[in-house]
């Protein structure tokens, strides 16, 4: 069981979390504007990109990329306007109570 936090190492360990999330986002958000060029070049203007790794850079490979980049995108915008500290916070709250009143019984 990890030690007790101080409401300040949890608001920075939530803020690092955060910021490598999204970090992870616009490398990722780098690598398939690469994918996009790559396939728009292949595809539209019929340059001879057809070794092994980008000879499977299909549309539906495409499509399927676009969505998960939508997916993401989604969850690091809205998921905490949906979840925000205070549901979290409760949550906490309500787990840490449960573990109490279990503990109170055995003991």
């Amino acid at each position: 069981m990890e030690p007790y936090k101080t409401p300040e190492e949890r608001r920075l360990e939530f803020a690092r979390v955060r910021v490598q999330k999204i970090k992870r986002y616009y490398v990722h958000l780098f690598i398939y504007a690469l994918g996009i060029l790559v396939y728009l070049l292949k595809t539209y203007l019929g340059a001879p990109l057809n070794f092994f790794p980008l000879k499977f850079l299909t549309g539906f490979i495409m499509w399927c990329w676009t969505f998960f980049i939508v997916v993401q995108t989604l969850q690091i915008l809205f998921a905490e306007k949906l979840f925000d500290n205070n549901w979290e916070q409760r949550k906490i709250n309500e787990i840490l109570e449960k573990e109490n009143q279990s503990k109170n019984r055995w003991e």
